[in-house]
């Protein structure tokens, strides 16, 4: 559970909400729930008249609010890079026919903010919205490996470095290598360490001035593609990631010099 009071624990409880992708009952959200029985009845009757929870009386059920989509919407349009990066995302999905995403880090987990799907659809766990391990993905990688030294630190420890597969990197020191080598290579690849058959390349997104603001991919399957094949298509994400940071810097990442000063004005 989080450790920031009140606002910490309403935060966990619409987290589990969320996390059922449906609309869910208060019997299961007790039976998955670390709060007592009545500490989370308050807390959905609070998050409910707040409007940041619905509650369907003849089912029931609770499913996140209008007030969230609201905040969900704001969020994704002044924080998220999806916005900037849709025009860039569509032209490289168009050119290589093959599932692109765009991610960002949060609480040292990838956020998939957008996706685009190949022209053959290939199943696989990532999907716009979603939360996945940042230790074992192509994106996820990519932007650690541009994290600064205590940035990295913590987002390590929050990795649980569960092994997905044989290939899965599943402890800090062998991660630490990989990183190095993204870092010197300047992009990161799953290869097939988060789900078997999937392979990927990922580049940062970066200002500048080398700050990380998330990473794209294009992903494949090896049923279709050999991991060279999949790697010759590295100079174009890098140079697609590069436009995306230099799009959303002069837009809404400004570097800030010592005098507290950006660089470039935001909204030019």
């Amino acid at each position: 559970m989080a450790g920031d009071g009140t606002i910490g624990k309403a935060c966990d409880v619409l987290d589990q909400v969320a996390a059922f992708a449906r609309p869910v009952r208060f019997g299961e959200l007790l039976e998955h729930s670390d709060f007592p029985k009545a500490t989370l009845y308050r807390f959905l009757q609070s998050l409910t008249n707040q409007g940041m929870l619905s509650y369907d009386p003849d089912r029931q059920t609770y499913a996140p609010g209008l007030r969230l989509v609201r905040l969900a919407h704001a969020a994704w349009t002044q924080s998220s890079l999806a916005p900037i990066a849709r025009p860039f995302l569509d032209a490289l999905s168009r050119e290589t026919g093959e599932t692109v995403h765009l991610a960002q880090l949060d609480s040292g987990q990838v956020l998939y903010v957008d996706k685009r799907n190949a022209t053959q659809p290939v199943e696989m766990y990532s999907q716009a919205g979603k939360v996945g391990p940042a230790y074992c993905t192509g994106v996820g990688k990519a932007m650690m490996a541009h994290l600064e030294p205590d940035q990295l630190t913590k987002a390590l420890s929050q990795q649980s470095f569960h092994r997905f597969t044989d290939k899965t990197l599943a402890s800090e020191q062998l991660l630490r290598a990989d990183l190095d080598a993204i870092r010197e290579r300047g992009y990161a690849v799953d290869d097939e360490e988060h789900e078997p058959g999937i392979i990927c390349v990922a580049c940062p997104v970066l200002t500048e001035g080398g700050r990380m603001l998330g990473a794209i991919s294009i992903t494949g399957s090896t049923e279709r593609m050999s991991f060279a094949q999949l790697q010759a298509w590295v100079p174009r994400v890098r140079r697609v990631a590069d436009q995306i940071g230099a799009e959303a810097q002069s837009w809404r990442f400004p570097e800030t010099r010592p005098n507290g000063n950006s660089n470039r004005m935001q909204g030019t």
